[in-house]
């Protein structure tokens, strides 16, 4: 963590330009699970090259917004998930399979016809890169074994939990491949947590919790309703949330913009650091930095402010970046309004 009261972070992802990716392709139809090089605008000799070019843009857009924690904004990346998913051994990625997205409807998704294995680092370049590009603290995702599990089609294994354990031990060798890369902070992304509550009791948080076993880095854990810009509805709590307190995580993230969540849910959590979403995705006005600051309070007479992390609700992917950047700025300024009204600094 920074010493900084109230540190400012992306959840994960920053948008696309759209001379890397077609944003209207991307924004039609639901976030892949399989590979979809289709969407990029760059021939594939240049896109390694695009896709670097592209990080920078993300890094100093956060910099400049006086972002605390820095993220590579997830520029290589179809979805947060598909791009390790098809990269492990066992999966089939040439005949996808079928299954249901949290909407509610089918999704073509990685088809598990053998033992899933991490063949080599996925994203460790990537935290390489981000390394060397900015002296501030750096934050790498990685999709949680749960939510990968959910987003397969089991040809191989007796049961979803047997998959999920493997997908975890990948998951495993991953994180501790991102630490040796630089990474300060790595943060799995578990969406399913959410939408399948019940399964995730079963053998959901067995399966974070080995994907971070032995792992004694800074390592945070993403649960949420579902991106914004597709999942308009949301619930007004969640279904799955004092159970994380098993979890061997050590940041937790949660929204609390779009959902107006009641924040004496952070209660339930009273040992782990709150990521806390306070930038609502789906409204495409900029937030001033009061309204930022009167979200912060919000959720103060419930946590130690010293346990708080001020972010978006979830990933930026999905908004026109003048619409991110201004968040982002209203987001800093309105962590800095809360900042002097506990430590009575001068403005």
């Amino acid at each position: 963590m920074t010493n900084t009261l109230l540190p400012t972070s992306l959840v994960g992802s920053y948008p696309q330009p759209d001379w890397l990716i077609d944003r209207q392709k991307l924004a039609g139809r639901f976030p892949p699970r399989v590979r979809a090089r289709e969407l990029w605008r760059v021939a594939p000799e240049y896109l390694d090259q695009a896709q670097d070019d592209a990080t920078l843009l993300a890094i100093r857009a956060q910099e400049a917004a006086g972002l605390d924690i820095i993220t590579d904004g997830e520029m290589r990346r179809e979805s947060y998930s598909n791009r390790f998913a098809t990269a492990l051994d066992g999966v089939d990625i040439d005949n996808p399979g079928l299954a249901m997205d949290r909407s509610g409807h089918p999704n073509p998704v990685p088809r598990v016809v053998g033992r899933i294995r991490r063949r080599h680092a996925v994203e460790a370049r990537d935290v390489q890169f981000l390394r060397a590009n900015t002296d501030r603290m750096i934050k790498i995702t990685v999709p949680g074994p749960f939510t990968m599990a959910q987003q397969a089609q089991n040809d191989f294994y007796k049961d979803e939990a047997e998959m999920a354990l493997d997908y975890a031990a990948a998951v495993n060798a991953e994180i501790r491949d991102l630490f040796a890369a630089g990474a300060d902070i790595v943060q799995i992304d578990e969406p399913y947590m959410q939408a399948r509550p019940d399964k995730a009791r079963a053998y959901g948080v067995e399966a974070v919790n080995r994907a971070l076993d032995g792992i004694e880095g800074m390592t945070a854990l993403h649960i949420c309703f579902g991106y914004a810009a597709i999942i308009h509805e949301r619930p007004n709590g969640y279904s799955f949330l004092p159970e994380l307190c098993r979890c061997n995580v050590r940041q937790i993230s949660i929204e609390t913009a779009q959902s107006n969540l009641d924040t004496a849910v952070l209660k339930q959590l009273p040992e782990q650091t709150i990521i806390l979403g306070v930038i609502d995705l789906l409204d495409q006005a900029i937030e001033t930095p009061e309204t930022v600051a009167a979200r912060i309070r919000k959720a103060l007479p419930h946590i130690d402010p010293a346990r708080v992390i001020v972010a978006p609700d979830c990933g930026m992917k999905y908004l026109p970046r003048e619409v991110a950047d201004g968040k982002m700025r209203a987001m800093v300024e309105g962590a800095a309004i809360v900042r002097r009204e506990l430590t009575g600094a001068a403005p």
